[in-house]
């Protein structure tokens, strides 16, 4: 009950955050995350609900970067680690303090796709004016990646552009 009093909480605070961005002038563009060693940002127009962890059923005969699918709010969602989608590595094996900070993305409902990404941890709110510079995908990257941006402290953050990702045929095919 508690985790749940939590995640409505962070919900309250993240929309009156975006309530503030919208009123102050302050554009918040993407949803900043971490999965596996890399940072990502999410369009906010892409990105859904955010859920707690919650342990899939597994599926068999599927890719290793599909974890199976879950109960999310009375929809069936898909689960994908974005670590082990983005890298093609296998995550190492989580603690539960980690997996604790872990969350659920589900795509927009825009998207048509029921599916949620794993993340590690929710970074916060990002616009453009948090990054120093950027760099447009190399050539022969997948048509998800967008640009890569580099904030004030050098790290660097890669856009996904969760449209572009949920249109894949790679990421439609979760048979292994």
């Amino acid at each position: 009950m508690a985790n749940r009093d939590a995640l409505r909480a962070f919900q309250s605070r993240l929309a009156s955050r975006l309530q503030a961005a919208r009123t102050s002038g302050v554009s918040a563009s993407w949803l900043a995350v971490e999965a596996g060693e890399a940072k990502y940002l999410f369009p906010l127009g892409h990105a859904g609900e955010i859920f707690p962890w919650t342990p899939p059923q597994p599926v068999p005969y599927v890719q290793p970067w599909f974890l199976g699918v879950a109960n999310l709010r009375g929809g069936v969602y898909g689960i994908v680690q974005l670590s082990t989608f983005a890298t093609g590595q296998t995550a190492p094996p989580t603690s539960d303090a980690a997996r604790a900070q872990s969350r659920l993305v589900a795509l927009n409902e825009m998207l048509e796709v029921n599916c949620a990404l794993l993340i590690d941890r929710l970074v916060g709110l990002r616009g453009v004016e948090a990054f120093t510079a950027s760099q447009a995908p190399e050539d022969g990257a997948p048509a998800w990646r967008g640009h890569a941006y580099t904030d004030a402290a050098g790290a660097r953050w890669q856009e996904i552009n969760l449209q572009a990702l949920s249109q894949q045929p790679q990421f439609l095919s979760i048979g292994a």
